[in-house]
């Protein structure tokens, strides 16, 4: 049972300048939002991380919200957080399985998010996973978050090649040939 499994844990990365993340919640489940939330934020100041919070509907809006910050804002990362219950319609399967795919792709189009939606079959599980004292699942959205911003910036220093131009040199673009 993965109740009684031992996980291990990255430590929380270190910064040298500051870090400062947007929690986006769906607060559906009030009181399991809030957990989540408390989770992330203890994480977050462990981590000498600024954030700031902002609601939206339900966990298929959370995406939605991520991408406009990203576009629109100045946030190093993000942290999603809300919880799906299943219930007796397959709309379950499609807020899961979209916000996920959402969240998804921001990820891979270089956004530094952790997922920390919970996908559970009842309350009793999802009490569990979100409580700060117990599994801290929006301690780890948060956790996975800073650690993508770190390897972020680690990469952001070093450069590639491109095309004909080795790695190092500047890129020159409609230079003037006299002064070259």
């Amino acid at each position: 049972m993965a109740g009684t499994e031992i996980h291990y844990t990255l430590p929380l990365p270190t910064f040298d300048r500051p870090v400062k993340l947007l929690i986006v919640v769906a607060p559906y489940y009030k009181d399991i939002a809030d957990n989540l939330i408390a989770g992330a934020r203890a994480t977050l100041l462990a981590a000498g991380a600024e954030h700031d919070l902002v609601e939206v509907p339900g966990a298929l809006e959370i995406p939605t919200a991520v991408a406009l910050a990203e576009r629109q804002a100045n946030y190093d990362g993000y942290v999603a957080l809300g919880c799906v219950i299943r219930g007796e319609t397959t709309h379950y399967d499609t807020v899961c399985n979209d916000s996920s795919r959402g969240l998804t792709l921001l990820g891979l189009q270089g956004v530094c998010l952790g997922n920390g939606i919970l996908t559970v079959e009842n309350r009793p599980q999802a009490e569990v996973r979100a409580d700060p004292a117990g599994q801290n699942k929006g301690g780890g959205a948060a956790a996975a978050a800073l650690h993508l911003i770190a390897l972020s910036r680690k990469w952001a220093r070093q450069t590639k090649g491109i095309g004909f131009k080795p790695a190092g040199e500047p890129i020159r673009i409609a230079e003037d040939p006299k002064t070259a």
